[in-house]
């Protein structure tokens, strides 16, 4: 694929596909497991088009700062936005410089997110950063599975994957990067979710620095 050809796929069509494949009934249960544990002030880090939102619960929330470097999938957030019962303000940056004050945040939520950040340490050394004391990260990821079978074929297409799906990574170890980044969790679970078994493998929980 030719380079402007690959731009015009990166800004017009990866969006509907992110929103489609994130979207799935499968991802969208392990989110509402996950999402109404949120409070206060809560920065989303990979907002996307806001599928997350309606999971959130208005009576412990008092506003989400939506951190997302993809203007295209803001605007596809629209009308999820509109009815959200609390405030949702765009930040549009990366994931390594989030442009929030130290101690900002009570929750940092991440739902499928840190398979796709280029630099997991430093997003996470953020994340350290903007949380208030005593607060949460809150996840859902796919990665690694545990079957030496999967782990093959992860490795195998990664490449091709992330290049086509916005630099998503199949094969990230998704709690050793989080204990790496400083992070203490206080509960996780895993599984298979219905689907594509290299990319399905998903581990979900709660975590605060450690």
């Amino acid at each position: 694929m030719q380079q402007w050809d690959m731009g015009l796929y990166t800004r017009f069509l990866l969006p509907k596909i992110v929103d489609f494949t994130c979207g799935t009934k499968p991802c969208m249960r392990q989110r509402a497991k996950i999402v109404p544990f949120a409070l206060g002030s809560v920065l989303e880090v990979g907002f996307g088009s806001g599928l997350n939102l309606p999971f959130y619960d208005k009576a412990k929330v008092r506003r989400v700062w939506a951190l997302d470097p993809s203007g295209e999938l803001w605007g596809m957030a629209g009308e999820r936005v509109r009815g959200a019962r609390f405030p949702v303000e765009f930040l549009k940056a990366a994931a390594e410089e989030i442009p929030l004050p130290d101690r900002s945040a009570d929750t940092v939520l991440v739902t499928f997110t840190l398979c796709t950040v280029p630099d997991v340490s430093r997003t996470l050394r953020e994340i350290a950063r903007v949380l208030k004391p005593g607060g949460e990260l809150l996840f859902s990821e796919h990665g690694l599975a545990p079957d030496e079978d999967v782990r093959r074929w992860q490795n195998r297409l990664n490449p091709i994957w992330s290049a086509f799906g916005g630099g998503c990574n199949l094969n990230r170890p998704i709690p050793s990067l989080l204990e790496e980044g400083g992070f203490r969790m206080r509960e996780i679970s895993s599984m298979y979710i219905p689907g594509w078994r290299p990319a399905s493998f998903t581990y979900w929980g709660r975590a605060s620095v450690a």
